[in-house]
């Protein structure tokens, strides 16, 4: 299972994008930062209002150099008839992502074995491919995106403010903290 410091593997997976089928490489993604959504499954219940609110902030993401992509363990043919079918998912812009034979779910740590489907689970990854924030829970709990696009304003923040780390709750504009000896104790 990848975790914390891991790099995201090479692997090239069938897409759903815009409508259109694509084939691209995880390295593909390398250079701008990558949020991964892993799902249980297409034509289901909490994913439908995941993914549309993710496409809500899609623009947002972007704007921080960031791409979305939704993985779930259905065929690039399912996305494509959940995409032209329903509502919410009609919406979404950003890649769909079909791992049907579960490698990346597998390699993510998220893969349930004996239902053959995703847990619900959310990745932030760096430019370079490296894992900086991952969140992993039960598929009857819906994930909150706003969360997420504050874990990546973060990661963004350390990334480009070396030393200096970001405190419970902190959202841009507010203060952090660079550690040190001065520290201990005062908090």
């Amino acid at each position: 299972m990848l975790t914390i410091t891991d790099h995201l593997p090479s692997l090239t997976l069938d897409i759903l994008e815009r409508g259109k089928f694509v084939t691209k490489n995880l390295d593909d993604y390398r250079g701008k930062w990558l949020i991964l959504l892993f799902y249980p499954a297409d034509f289901s219940f909490i994913c439908p209002t995941e993914l549309q609110e993710a496409q809500q902030e899609y623009e947002e993401f972007k704007k921080l150099g960031a791409e979305i992509a939704s993985v779930s363990t259905d065929t690039k043919y399912v996305h494509k008839a959940w995409h032209d079918t329903s509502p919410m998912i009609k919406t979404v812009e950003y890649p769909m992502v079909a791992d049907p034979a579960g490698i990346l779910c597998r390699m993510m740590g998220v893969y349930i074995e004996e239902e053959g489907m995703a847990r619900r689970a959310s990745y932030v990854i760096d430019p370079e491919g490296v894992i900086v924030a991952m969140d992993i829970h039960s598929n009857d709990i819906g994930r909150n995106i706003q969360e997420i696009k504050r874990k990546l304003q973060a990661a963004i923040y350390v990334r480009e403010h070396g030393g200096e780390v970001c405190p419970a709750n902190w959202k841009p504009g507010q203060k952090t903290m660079r550690p040190g000896e001065e520290l201990v104790g005062k908090i």
